[in-house]
């Protein structure tokens, strides 16, 4: 077998692992965007620990059968990049989404989460999520409230019960 084989089948091979280990894939037309915006979208990205990165979609289609993920292989026409989260199944979606709402040259094609094809209106969807750490506090912040009001009410009495006693 050929080198030049061998490395493609590496190919597609990694991103039908990206796909299987993400809690979450984007896929993205960038078509139109320059090099600034790509930068600043790349830089984004990075920092909330999404891997982002351009693959021939002859190997990403390879990589979706593999990956049980068939569905995607309409999606993948021109140009397409592809955002992986292995933490965090909202980054991708928010950044990508919010993204595009001020760059109308990006355009967000469909993905996957938690293993599961997911359609356009999915996607959207999850991007107006929080992320854990906010799923996580509003959590909290609902655990905390009926102890919360039982405590002003507790000082509420004992302030009424020492006015009465002054």
């Amino acid at each position: 077998m050929s080198k030049i084989i061998e490395q493609k089948q590496q190919v597609v091979a990694e991103i039908a692992d990206k796909f299987r280990n993400s809690k979450s894939a984007v896929l993205v037309d960038y078509r139109g965007l320059d090099v600034a915006e790509v930068t600043e979208l790349r830089m984004q990205l990075r920092e909330a620990g999404v891997d982002f990165k351009v693959y021939k979609n002859t190997m990403t289609r390879r990589a979706v059968r593999d990956a049980e993920l068939a569905e995607l292989e309409e999606v993948l026409v021109g140009p397409t990049a592809l955002a992986f989260s292995e933490d965090d199944a909202v980054s991708p979606a928010r950044i990508l989404n919010n993204f595009a709402k001020d760059h109308d040259n990006l355009e967000l094609k469909g993905g996957v989460i938690e293993g599961q094809v997911a359609t356009l209106e999915q996607i959207k969807e999850l991007a107006t999520l929080p992320n854990y750490e906010g799923l996580v506090s509003m959590f909290l912040s609902v655990l905390q409230a009926p102890i919360r009001n039982f405590a002003y009410a507790t000082k509420a009495i004992a302030d009424q019960k020492e006015e009465e006693s002054a």
